[in-house]
């Protein structure tokens, strides 16, 4: 009896590189049931897509979910997404070369509470999701059965007669022509329909990331606010005590007015019992008291209304710090604003200054350190910038990415299919020859001869 191909399930993992493994997806549910553990993901945060593969290896739905790892490789016990549901559930998505496939993600999740486990895949040239998924469930590296192309043919048992009023048709060429045109509009429409979906997609991914940016900004205005309000404050109690301070100092100087006053009224007495003695001797010595008890008070008063004035001057100072912060506050503030409006172009010539250097990681070349003054060259083609830096062209070393990362032969075969024969593999882009590193002897021979021919 001959196994007939039919709808399967698989699970892919993402890396920053693209899709780093796959598995079908009883496979996955051993993982989750913890019958086997994956340790190079240890202890981090996967991104998974959970794929349904038509018989033609043509995807049909797909949802792109989290899934945290311990640290000893095993998947988070309290996962449990209805991946089947939300496949089942959601809404359209782009086509992938069988119609447009159900898609599942965080900005097209059927059930809102699962959203939050869900992502968002990428769309840009280059780190396309959708591209790599349909890449890598067409190189069949799970060995899924794949159904022929051959047309079906109908059971004779389900072979019906028309009736003979309708074997002529009034005009038959216009039917075809109103059929086809129903049918190319129809085509047009999912298209559009398709684009639209994609550029949704692409905005939200933008959006997210600009609010996270804006986020960060925010946060970092606020610890500044926080730390310039707890100067404030510890500028105010400062203030508070001077003003404990001089309203103490105004106490003793109120209890030495007192204590004068007390040794005033005893040296009264003393001259009124001096005035028995003598009218002359009483009234000199009364206006010597008086004397020097004016001057001692004159210049204690002095002395204190001098303490009271500087204490004064050091709470107008207080008061005028405390404005001049105030105010410094406002300009923080604006700048925080002005911050959240500064283009990309001005946070990295910032950060340059600051001493943060830009790293990029590309094979063949390693870490590279970017100099601010490339960062636009890089930007618009990293490939180009990386083949320089390894001293070949960018085809070359684009070519060379590819056999380092599959090497095998890129040669087609008369039935169309690539060769895929696994080759040696060249580890430097200026040692790599194009159609030479990247073929099999087989067809390396047979490029030569056409050459020479």
């Amino acid at each position: 009896m001959q196994n007939k191909p039919q709808t399967v399930e698989a699970v892919l993992f993402f890396n920053d590189g693209g899709v780093c493994k796959e598995m079908l997806y009883p496979e996955f549910e051993a993982m989750l049931d913890g019958v086997v553990s994956m340790p190079e993901f240890a202890d981090q945060q996967m991104r998974v897509a959970y794929v349904l593969v038509n018989a033609r290896l043509q995807i049909r739905a797909a949802v792109f979910f989290y899934l945290d790892f311990n640290e000893d490789g095993s998947a988070d016990s309290g996962w449990n997404i209805p991946l089947r549901n939300l496949a089942e559930r959601t809404g359209r998505g782009p086509d992938l070369g069988a119609g447009p496939i159900r898609l599942a993600c965080r900005s097209q999740c059927p059930v809102s509470w699962h959203q939050m486990h869900l992502w968002d895949p990428e769309l840009t040239q280059g780190k396309n999701h959708f591209v790599m998924l349909r890449d890598r469930i067409k190189r069949n590296q799970l060995g899924l059965l794949v159904e022929d192309e051959a047309p079906q043919t109908v059971p004779a048992e389900r072979l019906q007669m028309v009736a003979e009023e309708t074997w002529y048709a009034p005009d038959p060429a216009k039917e075809v022509a109103t059929r086809r045109a129903e049918k190319l509009e129809q085509e047009q429409r999912l298209k559009a329909a398709q684009l639209i979906k994609q550029q949704r997609l692409r905005i939200a991914s933008l959006e997210q990331q600009r609010e996270a940016d804006i986020a960060k900004l925010r946060e970092l205005a606020v610890q500044q606010q926080a730390k310039l309000q707890d100067e404030i404050t510890q500028l105010r109690l400062d203030l508070h005590q001077q003003e404990q301070r001089a309203a103490e100092l105004r106490v003793q100087l109120n209890a030495q007015a007192e204590g004068f006053q007390k040794k005033r009224e005893e040296m009264s007495q003393q001259l009124r019992a001096l005035e028995q003695n003598g009218r002359a001797e009483a009234d000199a010595a009364r206006a010597q008291f008086d004397s020097e008890m004016q001057t001692q008070i004159a210049a204690a008063v002095a002395e204190y209304k001098e303490q009271v004035t500087i204490r004064n001057v050091e709470l107008a100072y207080r008061n005028e710090l405390d404005s001049q912060l105030q105010d410094e506050i406002e300009q923080l503030q604006k700048q925080r604003d002005a911050l959240a409006e500064q283009s990309g172009e001005r946070v990295l010539e910032r950060l340059s200054h600051m001493g943060v250097l830009f790293m990029a990681y590309h094979p063949g070349a390693g870490h590279l350190t970017i100099p601010l003054q490339d960062m636009a060259r890089y930007q618009q083609n990293p490939l180009a910038y990386a083949a320089a830096k390894c001293g070949v062209s960018e085809e070359q070393y684009g070519q060379w990415v590819q056999h380092y990362q599959q090497p095998s032969c890129i040669a087609t075969l008369s039935s169309g299919e690539r060769c895929s024969m696994p080759l040696d593999k060249v580890d430097s882009p200026g040692r790599f020859v194009i159609g030479e590193s990247n073929c099999c002897a087989r067809h390396r021979s047979q490029g030569r001869l056409r050459t020479g021919s």
